[in-house]
């Protein structure tokens, strides 16, 4: 990841809003969230979680699919490892002892 593209991606998630709309989203897996399932678990205004998710879209960690009359909306899991990977590629200066994360790889939920 180029530094230009992490620090976009780390401006974007410098607010209190759109960190908490992006955590949901991870939590939430690769079947993301309806918008209204997002706007309702974080209690904002339609506008305010459209202008958030925006943001969010311009720095390529969220994406969203339209499904009839719902938008569903997915964490870009790729951007945010990148991101991670940005952060800690010279961690420690590459001692052994000292090792990053590893990269999130969401799976399908199990059918109930």
């Amino acid at each position: 990841m180029e530094t230009k593209t992490a620090l976009k991606a780390l401006a974007a998630l410098g607010h209190e809003s759109r960190l908490a709309a992006f955590r949901a989203l991870v939590q939430a897996g690769p079947e993301g969230l309806a918008v209204g399932e997002l706007r309702e678990s974080l209690d904002l205004p339609p506008a305010t979680l459209t202008a958030h998710l925006n943001v969010l879209r311009a720095c390529a960690l969220v994406s969203d699919q339209r499904e009839g009359r719902v938008i569903r909306v997915r964490a870009n899991y790729l951007q945010m490892n990148g991101l991670i990977g940005y952060l800690t590629e010279n961690c420690c200066g590459g001692v052994a002892s000292c090792a990053p994360a590893p990269s999130c790889k969401p799976t399908k939920k199990a059918a109930p």
